[in-house]
């Protein structure tokens, strides 16, 4: 599950460093929560929350069913 979760994240990065910003895959639970951390401009960001959620956990969800949940990590 860890390499599909990697080609998604792949995918998305390239919108997230046109904003400054990156994400690092931390760990993949066994019950299916993936923990990232947003680098760069997300980290720091206000709206931190909706990229997770409503654009790398949709994405995710979308190309690794077994993905839960996504949540961010320090």
């Amino acid at each position: 599950m860890r390499e599909e979760i990697e080609k998604a994240l792949d995918e998305i990065r390239p919108f997230l460093r046109s904003d400054g910003g990156d994400v690092e895959l931390i760990e993949v639970t066994e019950d299916g929560v993936v923990k990232v951390k947003l680098q760069g401009a997300c980290g720091g960001c206000h709206m931190s929350n909706v990229t997770l959620k409503n654009g790398i956990e949709r994405i995710l969800k979308q190309e690794v069913p077994s993905v839960k949940e996504v949540i961010a990590v320090e």
